[in-house]
């Protein structure tokens, strides 16, 4: 069974860091692209940050608003893909998934910026920051 199953959320004061976690099972965890998005309520899912496929010139990519706060990695020994946040803020409140799209080419373009890209969704994890 495909599953994407997101941890480490919680509710924390603005400037607390968290690490999100996103165990991933039943699929070639190193032949997908897979990435971060985020939804706060009343708003539409939004890009945080992907990473391409394992391989040669695995790449990453983060939100223009979030670099420098946000950076994502995953480690292909425990299948498991990560977001570290740091510097939280208020504005960071949302509900956070993990999601994930097979791509045998390893191609990316700026559609994977979009989560009607991505073919394989966690069921998310809240994150809450208070001022």
């Amino acid at each position: 069974q495909v599953q994407l199953v997101e941890s480490g959320g919680g509710s924390v004061q603005a400037g607390a860091s968290l690490r999100l976690s996103c165990q991933a099972s039943g699929l070639s965890f190193s032949s997908y692209h897979m990435g971060w998005f985020r939804q706060a309520p009343g708003k539409e899912r939004e890009f945080v940050a992907a990473i391409t496929r394992s391989g040669s010139g695995s790449r990453i990519y983060v939100a223009d608003s979030l670099k420098g706060r946000f950076s994502i990695s995953r480690d292909i020994s425990k299948n498991t893909l990560y977001l570290q946040m740091n510097s939280l803020l208020p504005e960071d409140t949302a509900l956070y998934y993990c999601a994930a799209v097979n791509t045998p080419s390893g191609y990316w373009s700026s559609t994977y910026y979009n989560d009607q890209a991505y073919r394989l969704w966690g069921q998310g994890t809240q994150v809450t920051v208070s001022s």
